[in-house]
């Protein structure tokens, strides 16, 4: 699940969200905004056990897929799709 708040400005506060039920192991949020590199935005186990990362984004549509250790990707099946990629669109 992706959840966006408004900051001051154009900018957002994005939060990436996984429940508990993903690959065990480290998860990185890779995308348009990190240059694609794997563990740049790991995503934090809760004690809820749900993992989160949050990331400032700027206005634009980001691409993003997770990439769990072992390389195994996966998509937000919430989010929306460009290019075959989950995506997350800020608007400016």
């Amino acid at each position: 699940m992706v959840r966006s708040t408004p900051l001051f400005g154009p900018k957002r506060r994005v939060t990436f969200s996984l429940p508990v039920d993903t690959p065990e192991g480290p998860v990185s949020v890779v995308g348009s905004f990190n240059d694609w590199t794997p563990g740049i935005h790991e995503l934090v186990p809760r004690r809820d056990g749900t993992r989160t990362v949050t990331v400032i984004l700027p206005p634009g549509t980001h691409r993003f897929r997770y990439l769990a250790s072992g390389g195994h990707w996966f998509d937000d099946l919430d989010a929306q799709r460009v290019d075959g990629d989950s995506a997350i669109t800020i608007a400016g």
